[in-house]
């Protein structure tokens, strides 16, 4: 990934915690068939090694996991706030107008090696670690086990983990620290104006970033 070096994010818990904040991934992995993306949700183990480990799972009908090559990098992306940023919110416009639109993101891409586990009990470990942090808010949080052992162990049966040690780590903060702090001031006064849930999470970012 292209990273000027305005944008560079290397702390690794603020990465860890962008990928548990928008655990929703792009697994994307190069086979006999070419490039192949899923779209999972996986978790982040920050003590699963040097740099975290990732665990998700796949529906046995989905032809990406036989074809997962072992010696072959995988690449997760987690995709945090994102939003189209106009030149009207720079009050360099007024002045020069030499602006154009651009578009703010904060994006983890993790490289690693991918193992593919059909293990029983690792399958239940896995589900019940998922369904818990994402249940954790829930005022009656719901359980594994609150569904039939016979129906979880039948759909067990029609998944495959997935685990992969994270070798390398990129992170991408693109929140107009390129701009002057006037146009960074502009921008995240237009972004508060939208007042939308996207805007607003942009805007804190743009602040944080200042």
């Amino acid at each position: 990934m292209y990273i000027p070096a305005a944008n560079k994010e290397d702390r690794l818990p603020v990465l860890h915690k962008l990928m548990e904040d928008q655990p929703f991934a792009s697994l994307i992995t190069v086979g006999s068939l070419g490039l192949f993306a899923s779209h999972i949700p996986m978790v982040v183990e920050r003590e699963g090694g040097p740099l975290g480990r990732l665990k998700g799972h796949l529906s046995r009908a989905n032809g990406q996991w036989k074809d997962i090559s072992a010696s072959v990098e995988a690449l997760a992306i987690f995709s945090g706030p994102q939003h189209y940023i106009t030149p009207s919110w720079y009050p360099e416009k007024q002045e020069t107008g030499r602006v154009v639109p651009t578009w703010n993101y904060a994006v983890v891409h993790a490289y690693g090696y991918m193992r593919v586990i059909e293990d029983g009990e690792w399958l239940m470990a896995h589900l019940e670690s998922l369904t818990n942090i994402h249940e954790a808010d829930s005022a009656v949080p719901w359980k594994v086990s609150d569904a039939p052992a016979s129906y979880v162990a039948s759909l067990v049966k029609g998944i495959v983990g997935l685990e992969m040690v994270i070798e390398r780590i990129e992170g991408k903060w693109k929140a107009s620290q390129n701009r002057s702090e006037e146009d960074r001031v502009g921008v995240a006064r237009g972004l508060a104006e939208l007042d939308t849930e996207e805007s607003l999470a942009m805007k804190a970012l743009v602040d944080e970033r200042r």
